[in-house]
């Protein structure tokens, strides 16, 4: 495998005929934002005869309007000064504009061992914590609508890791209610299979009464299928993770496929099938965004590719409030017509997918429908998961905004709350704690 960074993925850019304005606006965005990519990436799943229609390119290629105009200016002046500092500063001042880390990554989520601060763990919901291995602090492609954008600035005070399988260990044990350890990163699935082993035997060795479901966070099957195929290792991953199963440990590979063409190779579908060989349930996940898979029939190709190759659709995203929202975001009423077209032209096996989903501060809030009240439309919202357990599957209402984003850009009803506040926490909108 061979990766690409912003000097050679521009040198691509420009020999695959995207000319010098685009150019100029990369080195402008990729000053504030990373970039990377795969040479799977650029030789398979680009389509070069129309870069600027492409999904994929849209997704791991800067745009100019991932940065709003003044963000842009801002930038490109000081990167026209040959002045270092005054592109540090403005770098700087734009990463800090585009909310990093947001829904509490960094604070509200990270969790204590007897009074100590375990940074690389996050326990948000009961049931799940999240792992964030040192060795995993990279992607096989950073994705510009991903929020963990930040892990990957070269900033060690935005980085989320841990470098201690025991941490991990001694957590577990004190908290016996986690039933699912979720290895994350970046991707787990670019450290080698000898890196990976002792975080699962971490897992292994603080198991209380039931085993706990290992999942992995990972891009490895639509972005680097060779990992469960022909890398030195695979092999000993899939027999590894075999063995966890057929001990009656469930794992489950959390894929992100972020569109059907990522499906449509021949290696991509020969990964789905080793890793179903290997005993792994396979879940897909990814947010709905502009200029990459914003088409109900896309998501319906998708989900009935999934389906076809045994894999269970299992949430359709929002996009996050943080980084290149400018340009991937869409209204969430255009979301759910999405999510419902979508829905409607697959079968019930491609129906599994829940949607569309915010990860707020709160919780995971899922968008159900759009009702009219007194004659007035309005959205019909559910907590699916909570930082307060008692409030998952508690059902709230929302007035109808076809401009709305996000949770900040909703009102309740008039005559109702949203269902975190308490009697001392009324206000008529809601803002999520800054990062």
């Amino acid at each position: 495998m061979t990766f690409y960074s912003h000097a050679r993925m521009r040198s691509i850019a420009g020999d695959r005929g995207l000319g010098e304005e685009y150019l100029r606006e990369f080195d402008v965005v990729s000053a504030v934002l990373p970039f990377r990519v795969n040479d799977y990436i650029v030789d398979h799943l680009i389509d070069w005869r129309r870069p600027r229609e492409d999904p994929i390119l849209n997704l791991t290629f800067p745009h100019r309007q991932m940065l709003d105009p003044e963000q842009f200016d801002l930038v490109a002046s000081a990167l026209g000064s040959d002045d270092r500092l005054a592109l540090a500063q403005a770098v700087a001042k734009v990463r800090e504009q585009l909310n990093p880390h947001p829904a509490g990554q960094q604070d509200a989520n990270v969790p204590e061992l007897d009074g100590i601060r375990l940074d690389g763990l996050q326990h948000k919901y009961r049931e799940t914590l999240l792992v964030f291995p040192a060795q995993a602090q990279s992607c096989h492609a950073y994705c510009s609508y991903c929020f963990r954008w930040p892990q990957f600035t070269g900033e060690p005070q935005r980085k989320i890791r841990t470098a201690s399988p025991d941490l991990l260990t001694a957590y577990l044990r004190a908290h016996p209610e986690v039933t699912d350890v979720l290895l994350t990163g970046g991707d787990p699935l670019l450290m080698r299979t000898h890196v990976l082993l002792p975080w699962i035997r971490a897992v292994e060795a603080a198991d209380g009464p039931r085993p706990r479901t290992i999942r992995i966070g990972t891009k490895a099957p639509a972005y680097w299928p060779q990992r469960f195929l022909s890398d030195p290792d695979a092999g000993h991953l899939l027999d590894e993770l075999r063995r966890l199963v057929e001990a009656g440990r469930p794992v489950a590979v959390m894929a992100h496929y972020s569109h059907p063409r990522e499906l449509e190779t021949p290696a991509a579908q020969a990964a789905v099938r080793a890793m179903l060989r290997a005993g792994l349930t396979v879940r897909s996940q990814a947010p709905v965004v502009a200029h990459v898979n914003d088409d109900a029939a896309v998501w319906a190709a998708l989900w009935q590719r999934q389906a076809d190759l045994g894999i269970s659709p299992y949430y359709m995203f929002v996009e996050r409030n943080t980084g290149a929202k400018n340009y991937f975001a869409i209204p969430l009423a255009r979301a759910l017509d999405i999510y419902v077209g979508a829905i409607k032209r697959v079968s019930g096996l491609g129906r599994t997918a829940r949607g569309p989903v915010m990860s707020t501060y709160h919780g995971k809030i899922l968008l159900n429908g759009v009702v009219r009240i007194g004659g007035d439309p309005a959205f019909v919202c559910s907590m699916m998961q909570s930082r307060d357990p008692e409030l998952v599957g508690s059902t709230f209402l929302a007035q109808y905004d076809e401009s709305a984003t996000w949770i900040d850009d909703l009102r309740p009803l008039p005559g109702t709350d949203w269902p975190w506040l308490g009697p001392d926490d009324r206000v008529p909108a809601l803002r999520e704690p800054a990062s």
